[in-house]
């Protein structure tokens, strides 16, 4: 499936324009990344966010050649790496660019443990979130200095509400002890740790999932089993990422009375995130609470 999510932005090459002319021009590759830029950047920068329909799978994103002249005429780019958005590596190594570009996962220094892969959904983590703003801040200045004292207050701003948010994690985790969870894909997984969660998934079946290939039958009967033998509090289920595996998985947890936390990888329209991820973590408060 082809995801048509790019957002627009202007022709011309007011992405290179120098210091106190054009907002600074920054493309980001899905509209998580672009609104960390906005909370720090203000009205001084024009945010494109490539992947931005929350009702689409990221995973399936096709980048045209629309996306390669918004990267080619950026100033910055965030991209999120670790094999989530290829295609801005892809694109910027053919263009001729002089971007600053920002990759979320080397920036978290997150390394995959041995005969394991990385989780690359670090924007679920809210240290990676802070380090990456920060790295924001200090690009901004770099490109528009005559705004770099409102780039850092607005960057400690931010960084003073994912504080908050790690405190209600904390406090999720003095009460969840170490109660299980279900997940369809890892997706929501450093959230879910940082809350105390354990997840109780067999790696087979959220794999396959977050791949796009058949779950092995056994892996799926494992998967089933967790719902009637008491195993989890919370199925956390990615609401973009869907097929016949994960559907059985969702009423296999409503029939069992098991509270569903709705995860999606993309910013919901009309949300900010902070308050998305307010959300998250009320929803995953509530489910441990029914």
């Amino acid at each position: 499936m082809s995801v048509g999510a790019c957002g627009s932005s202007d022709d011309g090459d007011a992405g290179q324009e120098s210091a106190g002319g054009s907002p600074v021009s920054v493309v980001a590759s899905t509209n998580v990344w672009g609104d960390v830029v906005r909370q720090i950047a203000g009205d001084h920068a024009k945010i494109t966010s490539i992947i931005n329909d929350p009702s689409a799978d990221p995973h399936s994103y096709e980048a045209d050649v629309r996306v390669q002249r918004e990267l080619a005429q950026a100033r910055i780019v965030i991209a999120n790496g670790g094999g989530y958005d290829d295609f801005v590596d892809t694109m910027l190594s053919a263009a001729d660019t002089k971007a600053t570009v920002l990759n979320a996962v080397d920036i978290s220094g997150k390394e995959p443990a041995a005969g394991e892969e990385l989780n690359e959904h670090v924007w679920y983590d809210f240290p990676t979130v802070a380090a990456v703003a920060a790295r924001v801040s200090d690009a901004l200045a770099s490109a528009d200095p005559a705004h770099a004292s409102e780039f850092e207050a607005n960057e400690k701003a931010f960084t003073a509400k994912l504080t908050t948010l790690e405190g209600t994690e904390a406090s999720i985790k003095e009460t969840a002890a170490g109660a299980g969870a279900a997940i369809t894909e890892p997706v929501p997984l450093y959230l879910l740790e940082a809350c105390g969660l354990t997840n109780e998934t067999p790696e087979e079946f959220s794999e396959a999932i977050e791949e796009g290939e058949g779950v092995p039958p056994a892996a799926l009967a494992d998967t089933l089993a967790l719902f009637g033998d008491g195993k989890v509090k919370l199925l956390a289920y990615n609401e973009q990422t869907t097929g016949v595996e994960t559907e059985k998985v969702l009423d296999a947890a409503k029939a069992a009375n098991i509270p569903v936390v709705p995860v999606t990888e993309t910013l919901p329209a009309g949300k900010d995130y902070v308050a998305w991820m307010t959300e998250n973590l009320s929803a995953v408060a509530g489910a441990l609470k029914a």
